[in-house]
């Protein structure tokens, strides 16, 4: 394929706060943006230069989105595939391509295929009647994390299971979907790795980020992760696997639990720009953000160097206001990055906006972004 260049256009399926960020690079770099998304005034859509207001199905929508863009990609993974399939069709190609959706909107085959690859994941078994929650139960047994195979996300549509009492009771209560019965592991943390792929198969990986998570949402990540060299080196390696097995073009979250004897095991993947990448935007060369761009548009991709120790806290919403107070106060801090994504709602749980503090070791970065967020608050 021929590279995209400068000066023409990119078309944005979903119109959130990571289709935002993205944005800003892409415009950064000389493109042009059109998004489609059917909130009108998106986050994306503040930004681009111009919003097709419409659902992820509708085609008409769709095909205009191919005949005014050069590539397309997307912001988040429920993207429907028959959906990039119909932009394909008219002739404009779509990354990351739907193959890889097929893989990534499904945790059963998302857990097969990250098994076919050789790497580690959680004991599973697909769950679509009774006859399979019972070989669940006896195959794996308890404690155990009965999931939807597709949707859902921050814990979205999980139960925790410890008794076949309560599997009933969840397999019951999932109204007849497809699901998945996981091994609940003991693990020391929760880390992610940014990957990016593009179409002359080079392969980068930022240094892992660990995670903190406050019901089932991710709360605060810290770059570089407080692990060992070797650790750190795998988990790179693993996201490097999993990118080139999938034949990823963009960037990818592949998250992943660290056990007690450091054995790494695949949690999920994202196929796009991940919350625990926010921060490269300010600590690294390149962030991931202006990284998608270079992949899915046929560019070299930049360098993944941590300039500088980082650490990433979530502004949620509070459901008792949509105006954020003590703005002014945090901007006081050295060090502290403020971004807000211009969601009007600031409904409970809801990813508003975040700030990234720089700093000599992430430590003191860790002290500094949550002096920071105590300033905030929802009116």
């Amino acid at each position: 394929m021929t590279p995209i260049l400068p000066g023409q256009t990119i078309g944005m399926v979903g119109g959130g706060q990571l289709g935002r960020m993205s944005t800003f690079k892409a415009k950064q770099m000389g493109y042009t943006v059109v998004t489609l998304d059917p909130a009108p005034h998106s986050p994306c859509g503040q930004v681009a230069d111009a919003q097709l207001i419409a659902g992820y199905t509708d085609h008409l929508s769709l095909i205009e989105l191919s005949q005014r863009c050069d590539v397309v990609t997307y912001e988040f993974e429920n993207v429907p595939s028959e959906s990039v399939e119909l932009i394909v069709s008219h002739g404009k190609p779509v990354f990351p391509a739907a193959s890889v959706l097929n893989v990534t909107q499904n945790r059963v085959r998302e857990k097969t295929f990250v098994r076919q690859l050789g790497l580690n994941v959680a004991d599973f078994l697909g769950v679509q009647d009774r006859d399979d929650l019972e070989q669940a139960i006896d195959q794996i047994g308890f404690p155990a994390i009965l999931k939807t195979a597709g949707g859902g996300y921050d814990g979205k549509g999980q139960f925790v299971i410890g008794s076949a009492d309560e599997a009933v009771r969840a397999f019951e209560a999932s109204g007849g979907v497809e699901l998945i019965w996981e091994r609940q592991v003991p693990f020391d943390l929760e880390l992610s790795v940014i990957c990016a792929r593009n179409q002359q198969d080079e392969v980068v990986a930022y240094p892992p980020t660990e995670n903190i998570h406050v019901n089932n949402i991710l709360d605060i990540s810290i770059a570089p992760a407080r692990v060992s060299p070797e650790v750190q080196a795998e988990a790179q390696h693993i996201a490097c696997e999993v990118a080139a097995g999938l034949g990823l073009v963009g960037v990818c979250g592949i998250e992943m639990f660290l056990l007690p004897d450091e054995t790494l095991l695949i949690n999920e993947i994202a196929p796009r720009p991940h919350n625990s990448g926010h921060h490269t935007i300010e600590s690294c060369i390149c962030s991931q953000f202006e990284q998608h761009i270079r992949a899915v548009c046929g560019l070299p991709l930049g360098s993944t160097e941590l300039i500088s120790p980082a650490v990433m806290v979530n502004i949620l919403g509070s459901g008792t206001g949509s105006r954020l107070a003590g703005v002014p106060e945090l901007l006081r801090t050295p060090n502290v990055h403020f971004h807000l994504y211009g969601k009007r709602e600031a409904k409970a749980d809801r990813k508003m906006g975040h700030i990234t503090a720089l700093s000599v070791d992430v430590e003191t970065a860790l002290e500094v972004a949550l002096a920071a967020r105590q300033q905030l608050r929802w009116e």
